[in-house]
């Protein structure tokens, strides 16, 4: 059964945040507040992680799994970004985008996309996320907790540990997200292209 962890949104508990990294050290899943809806979120350099992601949320190897940096300049290291690129980055981050780009040899081949070797990347702004990666010392792999057959995301921790209760390691509690998901950008062909309007305005970047 999952562990229920409640926290502080602005000044997260360091210590329920280092149980919940142990516990995904140990292969667990966690769902954690962000600055769009809940996600859930393991370890990357767990092998059997990308295939837990993908079964808890019923998708298939060609859908994006996304990786949740702290900051622009460890996205350098797991994603290949030029000069333009990166000034979108800086004028989008941190916050509610998803960027899809060219994965690095540090990303393992069985989290990036099968054919076209891409990750999503983020870089949010929610302070209970952010501790909990520092606390990880690595950014994490996630994917948007929306339940398979549904189009909602989810949002609120306790009907998250009701639906999740046997999948889940834990569930950290920073309260209520968006109800909604991050707008993805595609950067890896090119000109960009926005793939799903979230919280992100698109208008923002200059984007349509």
């Amino acid at each position: 059964m999952a562990q229920y962890f409640e926290v502080h949104p602005q000044n997260p508990q360091a210590r329920l945040l280092a149980q919940a990294a142990d516990l995904l050290a140990k292969g667990g899943l966690v769902a954690v507040p962000t600055d769009s809806s809940y996600a859930v979120v393991a370890r990357l350099d767990d092998k059997a992680a990308a295939e837990s992601l993908r079964r808890l949320r019923g998708l298939d190897e060609r859908h994006h799994l996304t990786l949740v940096c702290r900051d622009l300049a460890e996205i350098s290291t797991f994603a290949r970004v030029d000069n333009s690129q990166y000034r979108l980055l800086k004028l989008a981050t941190p916050g509610p985008w998803t960027f899809i780009l060219e994965a690095t040899k540090e990303v393992p081949r069985r989290v990036s996309h099968p054919s076209r070797k891409t990750i999503g990347i983020r870089v949010p702004q929610n302070r209970v996320l952010l501790d909990l990666i520092d606390q990880v010392g690595a950014p994490l792999l996630s994917t948007t907790l929306i339940p398979e057959g549904e189009e909602q995301a989810l949002n609120d921790a306790q009907d998250i540990l009701e639906r999740y209760e046997h999948q889940l390691a834990a569930v950290i509690d920073g309260g209520a997200c968006p109800a909604d998901s991050t707008t993805v950008i595609d950067l890896s062909s090119g000109q960009p292209e926005v793939l799903r309007v979230g919280l992100g305005d698109p208008k923002k970047l200059g984007l349509e």
